[in-house]
């Protein structure tokens, strides 16, 4: 490999001179491979960085794992806690208030707290070994609901067996014994009275210790109930009758079988409420505090969890900052030179292009010996001086032949344009021809029925100066000849005053490009009229359906040239010798700007290629016959440019061809003269053509 040459700056820098020398050294490797060393590095930083993240993901998907663990546990214990309170608060309020409800949603609540207790807290890896104390707590919390809820039940009988029957009885016998007191005034009836009045405030007292606990509704029992049995002896005392004396000895025996009732009700409601203390009150407390201890340690383990990590994250932190900080050193001094490597040589190669492209090329380019990519551009480029050198020669021998070229394009233009002004005026020499033709018929009968009645004019003047009467026939016959020839003279007359008025205004408007308003109708029925020579000598049916009203702010002139050869082209193409056939002209309004207008025939047709061809210049499928190949092309110009339109051509083989023509209302043309040749520069305008 040769050496690569310093350039003069760095002969009288030395330390441009080092720096080239580093440059040179690097450029011996391609400049591909310098690239590809700085993404070698990048991937080497990358994998790096990749393992070490790696690594330490694991940790730390481990530590994230206990912590999630200890949270998913502790969640359980929360539950817990929510379940066993909740399942006391609803067991003391059964116990106040008892009812299937009650009951029902305590049994469902308590299937919940076992469920979790088993299937959740027993699998729990943060909690099954250490749930067996709260198991414990939990077993004797529910067993103490069982045995409470059978006290309960056993309450209940008390209550309705020994408080509630001998009270029902008593109250029985308080009516019997009013019942066999006669007289208000009796001796009996106030002490009767006092201990109705005992037995009404015990029932009070009763129901409400058994229902709240109350110790004072409880001793208000016993006072009364007292009461009630020191009444009895002093009414007994004042009875006046058996069934007295009989009924307060059974109220007397009733009154004995309530006090042992109620005093068997106040025991087991004092083991009630023992029970709730020790069996339930003291579980759930041993409950919430197993749970308590549970939770401790799940804040340890979650502590430690999170130190885990967070000195896990710290640590990757800190490797991942020196890796990337020493890799990146590493790649910016490599990088820098490599980017000196190939900054310098394209700098002096941009000077080099600078000059060519400012027109020294007398300023060689440097370091074309170098081997790596920029040494080929240099070479390249060095070619590219000696070809312009070449080509700035060969630029002045064009510009000579391109203005001996242009000269002969003028004359070129100058002959086309001409061609086309002879196929205008062969197109309007036609229509003179043809309106001459028709004109000529009117005023020929007209010159004949004239003469005829000069003639008969004559005639009558002679009868007249002759010495012979004249009759009344003869006069009658004068005037009805007269007559007969002034309607004959009138209405050819005005025959040949219409054609005559239609091909003025049709050749005004084509000789002048005036912009005007006009109608549709007028104009088409005006251009159809002097196109009737044409179909006089032929076979060919013209149906017109212009609509009333569609008024055009244009040139009618071009709209009449635009139909006339359309006309034209059918007639001599569509229906070649003396074919038959028929032409349609329609038009229709095409949204609120534009309008449609349909030329069509059933003539022969075109083919594919000549579709293709139908609007270029000078291109005729009659061209051993005289045609031109301008009759569509002026068309399609006058459309496309002048009238600011656009035009479609629809043909078959055998199945005729139809244009359609869409252009605005409102022409945006500037009315100027088309020049319909090709100047040599800007292209044939295009068209839309379809085969369908």
């Amino acid at each position: 490999m040769e050496p690569v040459t310093p350039p003069a700056e760095a002969v009288e820098n030395p330390g441009l001179a080092s720096r080239s020398g580093i440059v040179g050294m690097v450029r011996a490797v391609p400049i591909r491979w310098r690239i590809l060393s700085i993404a070698a590095l990048n991937s080497a930083v990358a994998i790096a960085l990749a393992a070490l993240i790696w690594s330490g993901a694991q940790v730390l998907g481990s530590a994230w794992d206990d912590l999630r663990q200890v949270q998913a546990s502790d969640k359980i214990l929360t539950r817990l806690e929510t379940e066993t309170g909740r399942l006391q608060n609803l067991i003391h309020r059964y116990i106040n208030q008892p009812s299937p409800e009650l009951f029902g949603e305590i049994l469902l609540l308590r299937e919940t707290v076992l469920g979790t207790l088993n299937t959740r807290a027993a699998t729990d890896p943060m909690l099954s070994g250490s749930v067996a104390e709260l198991q414990q707590a939990i077993e004797r919390f529910l067993n103490g609901f069982g045995d409470l809820r059978t006290l309960q039940t056993t309450i209940t009988k008390t209550y309705q067996n020994e408080v509630l029957v001998p009270a029902k009885e008593m109250l029985g016998l308080y009516s019997v014994i009013e019942g066999a007191t006669g007289r208000r005034e009796a001796a009996i009836w106030p002490p009767l009275g006092r201990s109705r009045e005992s037995f009404t405030a015990l029932l009070v007292a009763a129901n409400a210790y058994y229902l709240s606990l109350a110790p004072t509704a409880a001793d208000d029992a016993r006072e009364n109930l007292d009461a009630i049995e020191r009444t009895v002896p002093v009414m007994q005392g004042l009875a006046d009758n058996d069934l007295q004396r009989m009924s307060l000895e059974r109220l007397q025996a009733r009154a004995a079988a309530l006090r042992s009732g109620f005093q068997n009700l106040s025991q087991q409601l004092a083991r009630r409420t023992d029970l709730l203390r020790h069996s339930i009150d003291a579980s759930q407390a041993a409950i919430i505090a197993a749970i308590d201890s549970l939770s401790a340690k799940m804040r340890q383990n979650e502590q430690k969890a999170q130190q885990t990590f967070d000195r896990t994250l710290a640590s990757i932190s800190h490797k991942v900052l020196w890796i990337a900080a020493a890799f990146l050193g590493i790649i910016i001094i490599a990088g820098a030179v490599i980017a000196l490597s190939i900054r310098l040589p394209l700098q002096q190669l941009m000077r080099a292009m600078r000059a060519i492209t400012t027109g020294d090329y007398d300023h060689r380019v440097t370091g074309t010996d170098a081997r790596d990519e920029i040494g080929a551009m240099a070479r390249a480029v060095e070619v590219f001086r000696e070809t312009a050198i070449d080509k700035r020669k060969a630029e002045n021998e064009l510009r000579a032949a391109k203005e001996r070229a242009e000269a002969a394009l003028l004359e070129l233009n100058a002959a086309q344009q001409n061609l086309i002004d002879a196929e205008r005026l062969a197109a309007l020499g036609g229509l003179v021809a043809g309106v001459a033709h028709e004109v000529n018929n009117p005023i020929g009968i007209s010159l004949t029925v004239a003469s005829s009645f000069a003639r008969k004019a004559g005639t009558f003047d002679s009868e007249l100066r002759s010495n012979t009467p004249l009759r009344r026939s003869k006069l009658e016959e004068f005037v009805g000849s007269a007559k007969d020839a002034s309607q004959q003279l009138v209405a050819n007359l005005q025959r040949a005053a219409e054609l005559i008025q239609s091909f003025k205004q049709v050749a005004v408007d084509r000789s002048h490009a005036e912009r005007r308003q006009f109608t549709l109708s007028e104009a088409t029925s005006q251009i159809i009229a002097s196109l009737r020579p044409v179909l006089k000598r032929s076979p060919i049916t013209l149906t017109v359906e212009v609509p009333e009203g569609l008024v055009i702010d244009g040139y009618p002139g071009a709209y009449g040239q635009i139909l006339t050869n359309l006309f034209l082209n059918a007639a001599t193409h569509a229906f070649p010798r003396g074919r038959a056939g028929n032409i349609s002209i329609g038009a229709r309004p095409r949204g609120p700007d534009e309008i449609e207008i349909v030329f069509a025939d059933n003539g022969v047709g075109m083919t594919p290629d000549v579709q293709r061809q139908a609007f270029d210049p000078f291109f005729t499928t009659r061209r051993n016959e005289g045609g031109t190949g301008l009759g569509l092309h002026i068309v399609y110009n006058l459309v496309t440019q002048q009238l600011g339109g656009r035009m479609m051509l629809e043909s078959r083989p055998g199945q005729g061809t139809t244009f359609r023509i869409i252009m605005p209302r409102t022409a945006t043309g500037d009315g100027k003269q088309i020049d319909q040749t090709n100047d040599g520069n800007a292209p044939w305008p295009t068209r839309t053509m379809s085969s369908s």
